[in-house]
């Protein structure tokens, strides 16, 4: 046992002295990471959308024109968007393209009396809301067309009812038909207002005491990249077992009282022991650098452990299936790549179909995924069966072909 531990020491420290293997194992996931989160604005203060700025010109002397200026300035949509009331469409349409806003909303002269008109005579055409939006802040310019179609379904809905009322009015008899004249436009009127008195949007900040913890997507990103070059690193251990193997190593290390599986193992602990040790510099500095809470610290170390565990399975297919410790660092490259793909650090696979989904729980990157969600969800390691199962029986897995194909290679090309 003691050769064993010795070995993989050895080769752990080895590793952490090579300058060349440290950016990759390291620094490529944190600047990776940190380009994510910039691009994704997760650096945002609190992580919310800023005020949309929003420039608004009431050019109708009615009340649907006044209720969506209302609407805008409520006290409860103070936290997405500032609203700028203007005098005309002009000066609305230029601070959009000033880029001073995100969007105009322009209510044309007679909004009202189309919708409710006077003496109840059906309008000709429904006088039109114009949208301007600024095609420089697309996510902002889309949250004021949500609430202004929320608006008009509103009044739409009010439009209806006032319609509905007057016709049960007339069934029943407590509407007389040559009164419909007169008394549709105020009964329509009180319908409409009473659909668009509420706000569209109604935002609450609540912090619960206890229950599942908000959604982080930065805690899909940090792991993500952990785990992509994850597979850069047991790589990079079958990669140093055969330059070790070519270089004349090996064999005078097997002059030590020491057997060929003793120096095989050891040199998978030092692999192991390096993925680990990443993995978990990685989970310290995304907390400390990112602020990102990875979750319940026995289901990280947990999951950490799996997950190391099934990509050095891999690890070890690769190395016994390759010759040259060029074949492994190719090898190493492509199955880097390849799993990144399909096991979602670039992708979200929830999104891709299903057997897509399916395929992707043939990487170790998939599994670790799924654990690392149901943590940033707030379970707990007793949530994480599945993942640990699917994890350490595909290292068990890979590892026993591995090994089998080992032992098929004659004695003096073992290691």
């Amino acid at each position: 046992m003691k050769p064993i531990l010795l070995i993989g020491w050895k080769d752990l420290q080895v590793t952490f002295r090579d300058r060349a293997a440290l950016l990759f194992m390291l620094l490529a996931p944190f600047l990776l990471t940190l380009g994510l989160a910039l691009v994704s604005g997760q650096f945002s203060e609190a992580g919310r959308i800023e005020q949309i700025p929003v420039a608004i010109a009431n050019q109708d002397d009615g009340q649907l024109g006044q209720a969506l200026v209302k609407l805008f300035q409520d006290s409860t949509l103070a936290d997405l968007v500032s609203p700028t009331v203007v005098a005309d469409s002009e000066a609305a349409r230029r601070l959009v393209d000033q880029d001073q806003a995100a969007a105009a909303v322009i209510v044309s002269a007679g909004f009202t009396a189309s919708i409710v008109p006077d003496g109840g005579a059906p309008p000709a055409e429904t006088v039109a809301i114009t949208l301007v939006t600024n095609p420089a802040r697309p996510i902002g310019a889309g949250i004021v067309r949500a609430i202004v179609e929320e608006y008009l379904s509103r009044v739409e809905t009010g439009r209806v009812g006032g319609e509905v009322i007057v016709r049960q009015l007339v069934e029943t008899g407590r509407l007389m038909p040559q009164h419909i004249r007169a008394a549709a436009p105020a009964i329509g009127s009180r319908a409409v207002v009473a659909a668009v008195a509420e706000p569209a949007l109604r935002l609450r900040a609540a912090t619960a005491a206890s229950g599942p913890a908000d959604f982080n997507p930065m805690a899909v990103m940090a792991p993500g990249m952990a785990l992509l070059f994850l597979m850069f690193t047991v790589a990079n251990g079958g990669r140093s077992l055969l330059a070790e193997r070519a270089q004349g190593t090996l064999p005078r290390l097997l002059v030590a009282p020491v057997t060929a599986g003793q120096v095989l193992v050891g040199k998978l602990l030092g692999t192991y022991l390096a993925g680990v040790a990443q993995m978990l510099i990685l989970v310290v500095g995304s907390a400390l650098l990112f602020g990102l809470r990875w979750g319940d610290p026995l289901g990280v170390l947990a999951l950490i452990l799996a997950a190391v565990f099934g990509a050095l399975g891999w690890g070890m297919l690769l190395t016994a299936l390759a010759r040259t410790p060029g074949q492994v660092t190719v090898g190493g490259a492509a199955l880097m790549l390849i799993f990144g793909l399909l096991g979602g650090s670039f992708v979200q696979f929830g999104l891709m179909p299903g057997w897509w989904q399916a395929l992707s729980h043939l990487t170790p990157n998939a599994w670790g995924l799924d654990g690392f969600t149901v943590l940033s969800l707030g379970g707990t390691l007793a949530d994480l069966g599945r993942p640990l199962l699917g994890l350490v029986v595909m290292g068990l897995a890979l590892g026993a072909v591995s090994l089998l194909l080992f032992s098929r290679r004659s004695p003096e090309k073992q290691l």
